[in-house]
């Protein structure tokens, strides 16, 4: 009888691992089982419909760094298969990728159904067997660790030599996993946007500044890049990283708390001597007429709104009161935030398997050889920029030969 392993997930990292399994085991019959009714859902929606595959940083520790939860576990697994084997295996199969500006990668046809097409039909020519709407309930070991496994489903028992796990954030498995004797860290929300009602910014969706600071008051959760105002509060990059980092601190504050917000990302003292440089040099220049620190004029006049300064002052006529309060509105305003909204498309978790209880060298169970895991079934995430389906690509490879081993 032929050696039989079943993948449990079609998404990136189950097709990932299912494809180097069988490829250097074209022996094995290798079954991908997954619950809906169709495969590579995220891989198809992301990035705006064109799939960011990976992010253009090549070295494994700084790769690293962009993982709230796994950065020192990831370290290991990124030496083995990092961002250069991803584009190079991509390459292989015929879809070149590009870099944008942010160091963001796409592929050439800027389409996520290239990815998709790409690995749908690598697992073809492997020999993959895919079976749809295969829900799995249960999860039975081999006796005293002899015998096969066995992967319930409410349709069908699959025997099994071996298993990788690469269902994503999915809390029916985790209770799966947790029967098994697996602990799940308890999953909460990571890469969400703050919803902050507040008059500096109402009216001002669409606006973005280059480089922010924000901080949480009273902790020492802080981030620094691009931030947007929308029409529910704020996003872009900083928030996003901040909520990543924070995912744990700001489920616990039931996601009411004060940003500080440095629109212009220097310290409140240099921002103080820069406007009384412009009341000296600009005496006779209204504020309201021209914005600075390359702030967009929209907001640069709601702040000055904010601060008392009136519409037809002009910089000699301004208090140093009124100086003072614009230096902190720009160098550290606090927002009150009440809530977040999250990208349903593409909504990350922090949660999942226990990482003391993976093998990172092989990505397999410590409690129960023959299982592997990969994706975000692990309480591994990332921040925005491809990061998260490199974890996956890495996994899935790694996991791949472990179950051919």
């Amino acid at each position: 009888m032929k050696k039989r392993i079943i993948i449990i997930g079609g998404g990136a990292a189950g097709f990932f691992g299912a494809i180097r399994c069988a490829e250097l085991e074209p022996e094995a019959e290798v079954i991908i089982l997954e619950a809906g009714k169709d495969v590579l859902g995220k891989v198809r929606i992301s990035g705006g419909g064109r799939c960011n595959v990976t992010h253009a940083c090549f070295v494994p520790k700084d790769l690293s760094k962009n993982y709230p939860r796994g950065e020192r576990e990831l370290i290991g697994p990124f030496h083995q298969f990092c961002t250069g084997d991803t584009i190079e295996w991509f390459e292989k199969r015929g879809v070149p990728t590009r870099i944008e500006a942010d160091g963001r990668m796409f592929p050439s046809t800027n389409k996520s159904q290239t990815i998709v097409d790409c690995l749908q039909g690598a697992a073809r020519k492997a020999g993959i067997k895919l079976l749809l709407q295969q829900r799995v309930h249960q999860l039975e070991p081999p006796k005293e660790g002899q015998g096969h496994w066995h992967v319930h489903t409410k349709e069908a028992s699959y025997p099994a030599d071996a298993i990788l796990l690469a269902t994503g954030s999915s809390p029916a498995m985790w209770k799966v996993l947790e029967q098994l004797g697996h602990r799940i860290v308890d999953p909460v929300p990571s890469l969400f946007t703050f919803n902050i009602k507040d008059p500096r910014i109402e009216g001002l969706p669409g606006l973005s500044v280059p480089k922010a600071e924000v901080r949480v008051q009273g902790s020492k959760l802080n981030a620094v890049g691009p931030l947007l105002i929308t029409h529910w509060g704020m996003s872009g990059p900083a928030i996003l990283r901040l909520s990543a980092w924070g995912a744990r601190e700001l489920a616990e504050r039931k996601y009411q708390f004060i940003i500080r917000v440095n629109w212009v990302n220097r310290h409140v003292e240099e921002v103080r001597e820069e406007l009384e440089a412009l009341r000296q040099r600009e005496s006779k220049k209204q504020p309201h007429a021209n914005a600075q620190f390359g702030l967009p004029a929209r907001l640069w006049r709601s702040l000055l709104t904010y601060a008392g300064i009136p519409e037809q002052a002009r910089w000699a006529e301004l208090s140093k009161k009124a100086m003072t309060k614009l230096a902190e509105e720009l160098a550290q305003g606090s927002y009150p935030v009440n809530g977040k909204s999250t990208f349903k498309e593409e909504f990350v978790t922090a949660g999942g398997v226990d990482l003391k209880e993976v093998d990172f060298k092989t990505f397999q169970s410590k409690l129960f050889p023959g299982l592997f895991f990969a994706g975000e079934v692990l309480n591994i995430d990332a921040i925005t920029g491809g990061f998260n389906f490199q974890a996956a690509w890495t996994g899935g490879w790694i996991a791949g030969e472990g179950l051919a081993g």
